[in-house]
């Protein structure tokens, strides 16, 4: 059955993904997904893996490619026509998997041939992850609570949808024309260039500031004009509230409270006694017990040193500049001149080495000599926007294409902030079968100004590095099957482990010494300022540690505690565990968790704890390449045999253990962030 979304090669065919084609194109998808479901049960006979497994997968497959490429373009080209498709597909969505998961003929089958010999490692983690979903799907409920359960799942689908798309329309809502430069004091030249550039866009004169993070950042970091901060300040941290500039006019306030009930609900209908029980039985952490003393763990050996570097700020500011009250709009700006004033070093000072083209070059010259594999940029692809790029990525000894993905690297209007990888197509082999994975890769890094190339701090080279550690997950799988290939099927407190690993790269001067270089000159980075780098890596590092905690301990508890005659009790919470771990505290009118989208919209809820439990991971990872040397060919091609090559076709820890010869030990990460052991 052709898909009228794809093209030929079953790439997405972005021309064709018109608003108006979307929910006609799903509903036949669905028609077909649900007639081939239909057929396999109730065929003649015992199901076996080739006769049932393998066709299932295929379909599913295809619903996948189809959806895909809507839900990518509803985040990175927003716009009202395709929000409305977008919303009116997700009940659907919803729908079905809630059928599918409470399918009991479905069920049966799929017991049938887990009972049966000669299964592969891979096909039994398959079917053991299959028959766990269907238990979390409620296929064992009776049909009163089957109901309820789809009920809520269809209803959260789409109160997800709203809160991001209320963050969305609240951060384009808000923007700043600035016609004095004396306001802009401070600002260095690339933040100035971009809101020159984004005043002429709109067809204003002078410069024009809003809340993404390419012009939020400079403003919070430099601008000498204390109102100014306190000014962009409060509108960003007021997003879809009932406060700030735009009060109550995006407001995710109500939707937080019916997300957190219903997922309660959804936990216990489940036999669940929260939903952070229900979150933790797709995760390497097997209590909750186990991940809050993992965090409180952390806060104790951070909480002194963070409380010790915010004072040394506080003595800063008042000794160099006279202020005696630090307030939050201004620990960003006066951390930076402690920062420079100490280390002699600034962002903006490494900015002009990290031209987007050269660090592409050298990331991909990292992944080749760790890897064995070549990335190279393919021409004549149908895009969606002209900044987005096509590669392919090949073995290095065979040539054989391993995966393609998109990158799509700059801010833009009606596109999401932030960035991530996600599947575009998976990784499919069978009898009829041969698909290889493709990957979209998003960043939100400044555009080109004028004549001058977009050119990464250091923190943004770490973000690029991240997010194609992901990449590498989903494409280098070795994986057959969909359901456990890349990034599939991994627990998700282990699926940051290959991007906070390559992250490493970006400090070492042999990798480095790949890209790091002038956009003018060609110099390479000089010693002087590579050391001043490293030396002022963990720069208030304990700051940072705390600040990552407290987004954890504040998701896992809000999971964990939540009393439906007591409600969500956010902000009651959230202050609670900033009693426990924050060293500055937010005034009252901040409203953090209305835009804290990776939990109430993301994959994240009662699992934001996985970026520091998968943190612990990649820093024991990288220890055995400190020992060996960065580039060593044996320790890099182990860890994608035995990671990245894997997917999730095996347990996490059963999978690094292999690699790394032993469980991991917090050591690594407490000295790689300067915290003491």
């Amino acid at each position: 059955m052709s898909n009228p979304l794809l093209d030929q090669a079953g790439l997405p065919a972005f021309a064709r993904i018109l608003p108006e084609h979307v929910e006609p194109a799903l509903d036949a998808r669905l028609a077909a997904c649900r007639a081939e479901i239909a057929r396999l049960t109730g065929a003649p006979g015992v199901p076996t893996w080739e006769s049932f497994v393998e066709p299932l997968e295929e379909s599913d497959d295809t619903l996948s490619r189809t959806w895909s490429p809507v839900g990518h373009l509803n985040a990175v080209m927003n716009s009202e026509a395709l929000r409305a498709a977008y919303n009116a597909c997700l009940p659907k969505l919803s729908d079905y998997g809630t059928e599918v998961g409470q399918n009991e003929d479905l069920f049966r089958a799929y017991q049938a041939v887990a009972a049966q010999e000669h299964l592969d490692a891979t096909q039994r983690k398959l079917l053991d992850n299959a028959l766990r979903d269907f238990h979390l799907s409620g296929v064992d409920l009776p049909a009163d609570r089957k109901a309820r359960y789809k009920a809520i799942s269809q209803e959260l689908s789409q109160l997800t949808a709203k809160y991001s798309e209320n963050l969305l329309d609240a951060t384009n809502a808000w923007s700043k024309l600035v016609t004095d430069p004396s306001r802009l004091a401070g600002l260095p030249e690339s933040a100035l260039g971009l809101a020159r550039q984004s005043a002429q866009q709109r067809g204003q004169d002078g410069w024009l500031l809003t809340l993404d993070m390419p012009s939020y950042i400079p403003v919070m970091t430099y601008a000498d004009d204390r109102d100014l901060r306190f000014e962009v300040y409060q509108a960003f941290g007021t997003r879809a509230s009932d406060q700030g500039p735009h009060a109550g006019q995006w407001d995710n306030g109500d939707l937080m409270e019916r997300i957190l009930a219903l997922r309660h609900e959804l936990a216990q209908l489940l036999g669940f006694a929260n939903y952070a029980e229900r979150s933790l039985a797709t995760k390497m952490a097997r209590s909750p017990d186990q991940v809050l003393a993992f965090l409180n763990d952390l806060a104790q050996r951070s909480v002194t040193q963070a409380r010790g570097e915010l004072e040394e700020v506080r003595a800063f500011a008042l000794e160099h500049h006279g202020q005696g009250q630090l307030e939050p709009w201004d620990l960003g700006y006066y951390s930076e001149k402690l920062r420079v004033h100490r280390y002699q070093i600034s962002q903006e000072e490494l900015r002009p080495y990290f031209p987007v083209s050269r660090v592409l070059s050298g990331l991909f010259g990292v992944a080749q000599r760790l890897f064995g594999v070549d990335i190279e940029e393919a021409q004549g692809f149908e895009t969606y926007h002209p900044q987005v790029r096509f590669f392919e990525i090949r073995d290095t000894e065979t040539r054989q294409l391993r995966g393609q993905f998109y990158l799509d690297p700059f801010a833009r209007p009606d596109k999401r902030g932030g960035a991530w990888m996600d599947v575009c197509t998976n990784r499919l082999h069978t009898a009829r079968y041969d698909q290889i994975p493709v990957a979209y890769l998003v960043c939100n890094f400044s555009p080109p100004v004028g004549d001058q190339p977009s050119l990464l701090t250091h923190n943004e080279v770490e973000t690029l590095f991240h997010e194609f550690g992901h990449g590498l997950h989903h494409l280098l799988t070795r994986v057959d099957y969909p359901a456990v290939a890349g990034i599939n099927g991994v627990a998700w407190d282990a699926v940051e482990l290959p991007s906070q690993f390559m992250e490493n790269w970006c400090w070492e001067r042999e990798p480095l010494d790949l890209f790091a270089a002038h956009w003018q000159t060609g110099e390479r980075l000089p010693e002087d300022l590579y050391g001043r780098m490293t030396a002022a890596r963990n720069f208030q590092s304990a700051m940072q540690m705390v600040r990552q905690l407290e987004f954890a301990l504040f998701d896992f508890r809000l999971h964990l505690e939540y009393d439906p005659a007591r409600g969500g009790r956010i902000y009651e919470i959230l202050e609670e565990v900033r009693d426990q771990v924050a060293v500055i505290r937010p005034p009252a009118f901040n409203r953090f968790a209305h835009s804290f989208s990776h939990v109430f919209a993301g994959g994240y809820a009662a699992g934001y704890y996985s970026y520091k439990w998968a943190e612990v991971l990649s820093a024991d990872a990288f220890s055995l390449f400190e020992e060996r040397g960065v580039f060593d060919a044996a320790t890099g091609r182990a860890f994608k045999e035995s990671i990245l090559e894997q997917g999730g076709s095996r347990d996490a820890m059963v999978l690094y253990v292999d690699f790394r010869g032993r469980e991991p030990t917090t050591d690594a990460l407490l000295r790689h962030s300067g915290i003491a052991a």
